[in-house]
């Protein structure tokens, strides 16, 4: 079978290269899937350049998702049969045509999605889910405000946010984008180009927004800290600005708010019980089609550097989706 794989890390993600590689059959607890789609992620990206907290021994495919189908199935198995159509949780292997993969990891796919939107969902939505509900304890009638709201993460919190009947203001530099978003449901969308901090401030009659959802860093860090409000939740998501922001501590303690670190993964590893509750929760509101990715691009697999690099250049709009 067909591989995007990795040999090396590089800043340059155009080391990924096609193999023929040959899986051994699916091992006790495994299943092997046909893979039909694999949603592209900003991990992907980090870890090609070796800069991700989880590094995968070379050589390795990337791809955190994939949905497809069961193509054969290892000792012990019993949940899933060959046909059953399934959505994963990787972490690596997804650029590729097919991946062994534990049945624990594995669930069917949603309602009425195809493969790419099964591909698509999991990871933003949970995330979404994690640091809305668990992390940030959104409440109905507050003001939840999310940067990089054109992204995949971002985009997903914007529509958990209107789930959860708060206000939504959404950010990006990107007016062309914010269309989207406006169309997906925001209440307000801002341009961060000349700053945000006195928008928001008068979107909110002066309090600022109870709940910010920052997977950017940098400055967008440092002006979120300007329009909080009064126990407010700055929840930390990632730094696609690049830059690690820092507080200083007396802002938390004269505006009353918390920084808030959230890794929807990892909550579940911990707690286990927690992380299946949140996961079915994510499942149902996919099944019942109230939660649906955006997809802006598709590519085949020999294209996933170009899926990749849509993503570097800040180009894509929710998620971009690798098809085999």
């Amino acid at each position: 079978m067909r591989a995007m794989r990795v040999h090396e890390l590089s800043e340059n993600i155009d080391v990924l290269r096609m193999d023929e590689v040959e899986l051994p059959p699916p091992g006790p607890g495994e299943v092997r899937l046909k893979l039909r789609a694999c949603s592209v992620n900003f991990p992907d990206i980090l870890m090609v350049q070796g800069k991700y907290q989880f590094k995968p021994e070379l050589p390795f495919s990337p791809g955190m998702e994939g949905a497809g189908t069961v193509a054969s199935v290892g000792e012990g198995v019993t949940r899933l049969k060959p046909g059953d159509r399934v959505v994963a949780g990787l972490r690596v292997g997804g650029f590729a045509e097919e991946v062994n993969v534990p049945e624990a990891a594995c669930r069917p796919i949603p309602g009425a999605m195809d493969f790419a939107e099964a591909a698509a969902y999991p990871a933003a939505y949970l995330t979404a889910y994690v640091a809305l509900v668990c992390r940030g304890h959104l409440q109905k009638g507050e003001t939840l405000l999310v940067h990089g709201s054109t992204g995949g993460v971002g985009l997903a919190a914007v529509e958990m946010g209107k789930l959860l009947g708060a206000t939504v203001i959404a950010t990006s530099a990107s007016d062309e984008k914010l269309k989207v978003v406006k169309a997906r449901g925001a209440d307000h969308v801002l341009n961060v180009t000349q700053g945000f901090r006195e928008k928001v401030k008068e979107l909110t009659g002066g309090r600022g927004a109870d709940v910010i959802y920052d997977p950017v860093g940098g400055d967008v860090f440092d002006e979120s800290v300007r329009c909080i409000a009064w126990n407010g939740r700055l929840l930390i998501i990632g730094f696609t600005s690049g830059r690690i922001p820092s507080v200083s501590v007396n802002m938390p303690l004269i505006k009353g708010f918390s920084v808030v670190g959230v890794r929807a993964g990892e909550y579940g590893r911990r707690d286990p019980e927690a992380g299946r509750a949140n996961i079915e929760a994510v499942d149902r509101l996919a099944a019942e089609g109230r939660i649906k990715p955006y997809i802006c691009a598709r590519f085949p697999l020999e294209r996933a550097v170009d899926a990749m690099r849509m993503l570097q250049e800040r180009k894509a709009v929710g998620k971009v989706v690798i098809e085999m």
